[in-house]
């Protein structure tokens, strides 16, 4: 069967089981829009290159599947860096398709060509330049399988418009083998056992997870396990979800914006196992003070990743599920023992450090209190919403107050802090997810940096929620300046917003106006109930902060607190 690069490309996307494309053309890939028609992808066009790689991410993030988008050459290929930039952080399996100049044309300075390959190399796990079309069809298989396995991340193909057109014969791989990249799945299992041993002998255990847990799928094991050996939970920004937020042995969030309890756990654990988290900085605060008292595990299914920031005394490479099996395989072997009672003054202790500094606010007089907000979003939606956020206090709000239940429910940029991420990112979970309630807990700076979107959101009915916790400022950046600098608020003060309830109608969306607190959980019900996309404009407290903080180099319980 001869096909042209354009149709290899879609027959191949097909073959891989893509259902939905995010996309914006131009000259270099018109070829390719010719042939979408013919062929069972549904392309969602968007209106800036940037919103389609987040909502591919946000796509890929609320599925576990690869997230797919297109774009031409130039700046369109330019403009999805920043996007490229936020899943390589996040290791999100996203694959981005860009058009580039014909081959003849390279390094010409043709019109809208661009080197994105170079440009794109240290935010990438990978990329390809195609220039002959008779490796096209293995080039987007090996794509596709670099991009899920192992840690994922982005992966970027270029595709130069000649090779688009050119013809030949197809036949697409049933399977891929990369001498050069081959993902250890399998843990070592002597280190298992030492790991067992370790974990056996403990009296004050804590499970650290983080992202990796739920790329994995080992939310379900991890929880087993902390139930079974009665070990208490935390987790990073990107592990929310992966264990019950309403568990007796949740102890939260960790790190800047953590919890009193989770942080003070970790600082006066015996043995911490870390799970699919790398040690970020903002979980760990001053490196050298971090789990001072704590033998260290650390699971990882990339080997770069351990060691990296911490020293760990039991590395174990592997898939964090297979590694997950085998420990608990391990821990029965040691036979029976009464766990329960073994880490009791454990857990009375952290249970004691949850009860006696909450995560907590003062009540709002004359402002509504953004915390305020987030706890009713939580009450409306009992937890089974898909939450995606913006960054800065909104992220921080939404990760302290609202409790995730299972993964892949909250979206967020955690590794870039990517401002403008949440709302592209909702959209692409509401494409994958039609019946989800989809809801973005954004800023008043930070939506404006893809409000275009809304007409992605409309065009194809898509009943994302924007709540936008409006206090005129670029919060975060402010609470900094306000603790550390003075009250020196310099070019963080918004003073000229748009009305979001009359740009919502201008895109034909609702918009509610929201200043009493009285009127904060009707108007939820009512926007969240509608079938089209809503900004809820809902004015809190200017100069509110997010507590607890931890200060840049400072240790984890060197905590400010309300």
């Amino acid at each position: 069967m001869e096909l042209t690069g354009a149709q290899i490309l879609l027959e191949s996307l097909t073959r891989e089981g893509v259902k939905h494309i995010f996309g914006f053309p131009g000259g270099a890939v018109i070829d390719i829009y010719n042939e979408i028609p013919n062929y069972p992808v549904q392309h969602f066009l968007v209106r800036h290159e940037q919103g389609a790689v987040h909502a591919a991410d946000g796509y890929a993030r609320s599925t576990g599947k690869v997230g797919v988008c297109l774009v031409t050459s130039g700046p369109g290929a330019t403009n999805t860096v920043t996007g490229i930039a936020t899943a390589y952080m996040d290791s999100i399996p996203v694959v981005i398709f860009t058009g580039q100049v014909p081959t003849p044309l390279i390094g010409n300075d043709a019109f809208q060509e661009v080197d994105i390959v170079g440009i794109t190399r240290p935010c990438t796990k990978h990329n390809y330049l195609v220039k002959d079309i008779k490796t096209l069809a293995r080039t987007i298989k090996e794509a596709f399988y670099i991009a899920s396995t192992g840690r994922p991340g982005p992966v970027l193909v270029d595709l130069p418009k000649d090779v688009m057109q050119t013809r030949t014969t197809y036949s697409y791989p049933e399977s891929i083998s990369l001498r050069s990249y081959n993902p250890n799945y399998i843990p070592n299992r002597k280190q298992v056992k030492k790991a067992a041993r370790m974990i056996s002998k403990a009296e004050r255990p804590l499970i650290y997870a983080g992202g990796g847990v739920i790329s994995s799928q080992a939310s379900e094991i991890m929880s087993r396990l902390a139930r079974r050996y009665s070990i208490p939970v935390t987790a990073t920004l990107m592990g929310l979800g992966s264990f019950p937020g309403n568990d007796p042995l949740w102890l939260g969030m960790l790190g800047m914006h953590g919890t009193y309890a989770a942080n003070m756990a970790v600082n006066n654990s015996d043995v911490l196992i870390s799970v699919g988290a790398r040690f970020d900085d903002r979980v760990t605060g001053k490196v050298n003070t971090f789990a001072p008292r704590a033998k260290i595990i650390h699971v990882d299914i990339d080997p770069t990743s351990i060691r990296k920031n911490v020293s760990v005394h039991i590395p174990i490479v592997s898939d964090c599920l297979n590694a997950l099996q085998a420990m608990e395989e391990e821990l029965d072997a040691l036979g029976d023992v009464d766990w329960q009672a073994k880490h009791d003054s454990w857990i009375k202790t952290t249970s004691g450090w949850s009860s006696e500094h909450p995560l907590r606010y003062d009540e709002g007089k004359e402002f509504i209190k953004p915390q305020y907000v987030l706890e009713k979003i939580y009450e409306i939606t009992k937890g089974e919403a898909i939450i995606s956020t913006e960054v800065g206090q909104n992220q921080m709000w939404a990760a302290q107050f609202y409790r995730y239940h299972s993964p892949r429910t909250l979206l967020t940029s955690g590794g870039l802090g990517t401002m403008g991420y949440g709302f592209p990112a909702a959209i692409g979970a509401q494409v994958a997810h039609p019946d989800k309630l989809v809801i973005d807990i954004a800023g008043d700076g930070s939506i404006q940096m893809n409000i275009q979107e809304m007409a992605t959101a409309m065009s194809y009915k898509l009943p994302v929620k924007i709540v936008i916790l409006n206090n005129g400022y670029l919060g975060m950046v402010r609470q900094w300046q306000e603790l550390f600098y003075n009250k020196n608020y310099c070019s963080t003060c918004l003073h000229l917003n748009p009305d979001f309830v009359k740009l919502a109608q201008a895109f034909g969306a609702e918009g509610y106006l929201v200043e009493k607190t009285e009127d904060v959980v009707p108007v939820l019900k009512k926007a969240f109930s509608s079938p089209l996309p809503c900004i809820i404009d809902i004015r809190v407290e200017p100069e509110e902060n997010v507590y607890p903080m931890v200060p840049a180099g400072a240790s984890l319980t060197e905590m400010l607190l309300v």
